[in-house]
């Protein structure tokens, strides 16, 4: 029926009740695991998984194993195994880099190895779309379809899942409306929802540019420290004015506002890189720490919105390659790269720095 929720929804399901610290079932057929994030899990639900029996582990993103020392026999993930007396700071410790100078002995952390880890996998993929720390306990389960029904717990089809998580949520327009700004009073928003109930993007038309020539175009990505606090720590801010400066200066262009805060990890996971900061370790070392890439942005919803409203030209507005290989990959032709040099302080200094040097941005 169309009632049923369908596998993008479920989806958008399993993504709250991690944050909120319920566990969600993926499964693969018959068989599947109990999947929850380590970052909500309370002390009675992990009390509760360990009275199950069987072999919970605490899967890790390769990323994180290489900082704890620990055999990502799994190539991109390392399964740890749970103490049976594992407790909940115990958990927190191998998931979140907090204290890692303060208390660096974490083990000695055994590490299974043979076996499936597909359903590990999907857990860190839906970890890392959710926003929170990607490390999620994960319980094998013989009849997962059963367990899920008795508990009432989400149930999600790994085979429907997969590709999924890793494609471009469709997005589609909301609204647009006249909104006079600072840079130019011929500005115009745009609001676009995409289908996975994932945060919405907006486009701020500047003037009219014709659809028929490169516009003048900046990908965005929402920064709420820079854009709104004037932060210090990085160049968003100034970025962000600047190129709608540009564009108002020229009478034409668009900018894409993208919220994929803190180069794709959420804005809580952001704060804990920043906090590693003040502990020595540059903005990549960071996110490697936390268990994530150096950038998990998708820069193809950028291009969907470019297409939405009609470009598929640009002349953009960037440091990035990135940016630009992205662009190119999907569709639009970029004309030209127009650099944009502006925020540079004494407190941004190191990770303008590590921007040029670890991500290859032309500063």
């Amino acid at each position: 029926m169309s009632l049923s929720p369908d596998i993008v929804e479920v989806l958008a399901r399993a993504r709250a009740d991690l944050r909120m610290g319920l566990g969600v079932v993926i499964a693969e057929g018959q068989a599947g695991a109990l999947v929850l994030g380590a970052e909500a899990l309370s002390p009675q639900r992990l009390a509760d998984v360990l009275a199950l029996g069987g072999a919970p582990v605490l899967a890790i993103t390769a990323r994180r194993a290489e900082t704890l020392k620990a055999r990502p026999y799994d190539g991109d993930l390392a399964r740890i195994v749970l103490p049976k007396d594992a407790t909940v700071a115990w958990v927190a410790a191998i998931a979140d880099p907090a204290d890692d100078l303060r208390s660096p002995m974490k083990g000695p952390l055994a590490a299974a190895r043979g076996g499936q880890a597909g359903l590990h996998r999907l857990g860190l993929k839906l970890a890392k779309s959710a926003r929170i720390l990607p490390a999620v306990v994960v319980l094998d389960l013989p009849d997962a379809r059963a367990f899920a029904d008795e508990h009432r717990l989400t149930w999600v089809d790994a085979a429907l899942a997969a590709p999924v998580l890793v494609e471009a949520s469709p997005l589609h327009p909301v609204v647009a409306a006249r909104v006079p700004i600072e840079a130019s009073e011929a500005g115009r928003v745009h609001v676009f929802r995409p289908e996975d109930g994932g945060e919405e993007h907006y486009a701020i038309e500047i003037g009219k540019p014709p659809r028929d020539a490169p516009v003048l175009a900046r990908l965005h990505s929402a920064c709420f420290t820079g854009d709104v606090l004037g932060s210090l720590k990085c160049d968003c801010g100034p970025q962000l004015r600047g190129a709608l400066a540009q564009m108002g200066a020229e009478g034409a262009g668009v900018l894409l506002y993208l919220n994929q805060e803190g180069r794709g990890i959420g804005l809580a996971n952001k704060m804990r890189a920043y906090s590693l900061q003040d502990q020595g370790f540059d903005t990549v070392e960071a996110n490697h720490r936390l268990g994530f890439e150096d950038d998990e942005r998708d820069f193809r919803i950028g291009a969907d919105l470019l297409k939405r409203m009609g470009f598929r030209s640009v002349r953009l507005l960037t440091n990035n390659p990135a940016k630009i290989a992205m662009m190119e990959k999907t569709g639009i032709t970029v004309a030209e790269r127009v650099p944009l040099k502006v925020g540079e302080t004494l407190h941004n200094r190191a990770y303008l720095a590590t921007k040029a040097k670890k991500s290859g941005h032309l500063l």
